[in-house]
């Protein structure tokens, strides 16, 4: 498939290291997909569904260890130390590859490697990247497939280049305390062993898109981010596209799919869903900002999927997805998982394999973190720009948390530099579902806490080059908190497709025909600026959620400090001086 030198070393070093009794190169092709996924139904690795309800479907399950991104597993291996920043993890290189590579030696055997040859957007991209991943695993091709573009016309890109991302898994004994997800970000490369679940080993995912992204974008002056991307099209049929990052729970992938609320509609107004999880961006030829999704397929939570939370969503599993630690529904051969709908099989079998009865079982059915990976070309409101090589440009960037009082429904930043600080402090509260201490704020940065491949304020840094490199073309940057609650714990807004509401001023604001009030945080909306109308929300209780409290940010503001020491002096003086200026606001 290829004549990279390169490649081809790379490839027989890892085929020496884990001697497979056999090599297969992935060319993406139907023919020797579905060949593939013949195979893994023979071997039981994947369950065949209903071809007539779930065309193209299957169900998969992993072993009961192996269920979750594993964080305290997980690596970033730099030649310094302190590169890898107080909020990963470090391992000396040679170190790492020492270990790694004595659990992988001979692993293969007994086995096939796979080679997945695959672009990270769309294939011949300035904005794509490229990278081949080696596997034992057919599983994780067939979801590679998905979230990537695998295809022989990577290596056309490609040509000779040495400039790809090198990625090893082994399925080995899926042995829980040999564990490891390991980045080695000057080198290109990424390592997972004793995993087969989909975070830990679809290696284009968290790990190339961005930890190993990141770190690359810092050197070539560009952002990989943990954003979803949307495109808000006007009656007229001009197109806004904004990123956002938010922290888990927080709404993201509905936001991606949101649909506006019946009123908008009926007046013409559309959301393009670009991406729902990762976005790259580089200034374009003229000035601004342009992004791509860098992946191909969504990797969503199953459960509290449905009709109502997210029916886009939904609709993009209906076919060619493989579902993962979810019920099997014997009756017909289908899946369910919990919050799908109020009706779970009786005769089914649950995540783990077992016989399972919904109408009276107490156990759940499927993993809380059971998934779906389906292609992005299924979504109802996927964007006729997703394949765009030059990527859209962005008019806003959204951060967003969960915050019961402190931060008001929106506000934009004072500035570009402003708006960094507001991502570096954005932050979500604990519940009561999550852990026993109620309205602990957990601080999570641009939502990149546990993917930022290199130290954090040197990422922040970067972020404050990039406004320097965008200038006055930069993209307004705002915060949104859907998650105001009343002194009962109701929440005060409604959120899901009436969060339109607030896109509609940001964009707005981006186009300078929306006012706002100046408050010590930044610019709120004037209550009358947001369209409350056939909303059961009354117009003070929509100024009590744009209410700014002095006192609780002097708090918050306190909480900023003492987050920032753990940066050191690598935290950029600018954010320095921005929490200096936001104490002097407040007085």
């Amino acid at each position: 498939m290829t004549k990279n030198k390169s490649v081809l070393n790379w490839v027989k070093e890892m085929e020496q290291l884990t001697t497979p009794d056999s090599i297969v190169w992935i060319d993406g092709s139907k023919e020797q997909l579905d060949q593939l996924r013949g195979q893994a139904v023979a071997s039981g690795e994947l369950i065949k569904l209903n071809e007539e309800k779930l065309p193209g479907c299957y169900l998969h399950r992993t072993k009961v260890n192996d269920v979750a991104r594993v964080e305290d597993r997980t690596f970033i291996c730099s030649t310094v130390p302190e590169n890898a920043g107080p909020t990963n993890n470090w391992k000396a290189p040679a170190e790492a590859y020492k270990m790694l590579y004595d659990i992988a030696r001979g692993s293969y055997k007994g086995r096939t490697m796979y080679v997945i040859s695959y672009s990270m957007g769309p294939i011949g991209s300035p904005l794509a990247q490229i990278g081949v991943e080696v596997t034992d695993s057919i599983y994780v091709v067939l979801n590679m497939a998905i979230m990537t573009r695998v295809s022989s016309k990577v290596f056309d890109v490609l040509g000779d280049s040495d400039y790809w991302v090198r990625g090893l898994h082994c399925s080995c004994d899926i042995d829980a305390e040999k564990r490891y997800i390991c980045h080695f970000p000057e080198d290109n490369t990424i390592i997972s062993v004793n995993s087969a679940y989909g975070g830990n080993v679809l290696l284009g995912k968290k790990c190339f898109a961005l930890r190993i992204a990141s770190y690359l974008g810092q050197k070539d002056e560009w952002m990989a981010e943990h954003m979803l991307i949307l495109g808000v099209e006007k009656p007229n049929g001009e197109i806004k596209y904004v990123t956002a990052a938010f922290p888990s729970a927080c709404g993201k992938t509905n936001l991606a799919m949101l649909i506006p609320p019946e009123g908008y509609r009926k007046n013409g107004y559309k959301v393009w869903c670009v991406g729902d999880d990762i976005a790259w961006m580089r200034k374009g030829a003229d000035g601004r900002l342009y992004a791509i999704n860098p992946e191909n397929g969504f990797f969503g939570v199953a459960p509290g999927t449905n009709a109502k939370s997210n029916p886009n969503a939904l609709a993009s599993t209906q076919k060619n997805t493989i579902f993962t630690n979810v019920v099997q529904n014997l009756d017909d051969n289908t899946v369910w998982w919990e919050g799908l709908n109020k009706t779970p099989p009786a005769n089914a079998i649950d995540w783990k394999g077992n016989p399972w009865d919904g109408t009276a079982s107490t156990e759940k059915g499927a993993h809380p973190n059971s998934r779906f990976t389906a292609p992005a070309q299924n979504c109802p409101c996927i964007s006729p720009e997703f394949d765009s090589t030059t990527g859209v440009p962005i008019s806003a960037i959204i951060f967003g948390g969960r915050r019961a009082q402190t931060t008001p429904l929106v506000y934009q930043s004072r500035d570009w530099n402003n708006g960094v600080f507001v991502g570096s402090i954005m932050a979500s509260e604990t519940t009561a579902a999550a852990t026993g201490a109620v309205g602990v704020v957990r601080r999570d940065p641009m939502a990149m806490l546990p993917f930022c491949g290199y130290h954090m304020g040197d990422y922040f840094a970067h972020w404050i080059k990039m406004g320097e490199i965008l200038g006055d073309k930069a993209p307004k940057i705002f915060n949104v908190n859907w998650f105001r609650l009343d002194d009962e714990g109701n929440f005060l807004w409604p959120g899901f497709g009436d969060n339109f509401r607030v896109l509609e001023w940001i964009i707005d604001r981006c186009e300078g025909t929306a006012d706002a009030v100046e408050t010590p945080i930044g610019f709120v909306p004037k209550a009358d600026d947001i369209n409350i109308d056939g909303l059961d929300i009354d117009f003070e209780t929509l100024k009590s959620i744009l209410t700014v409290d002095n006192a609780q940010w002097v708090k918050e503001s306190e909480g900023i400090e003492e987050f920032y020491k753990k940066f050191g002096d690598r935290l950029p003086a600018e954010l320095k001086s921005q929490l200096e200026g936001l104490e002097s606001r407040l007085g």
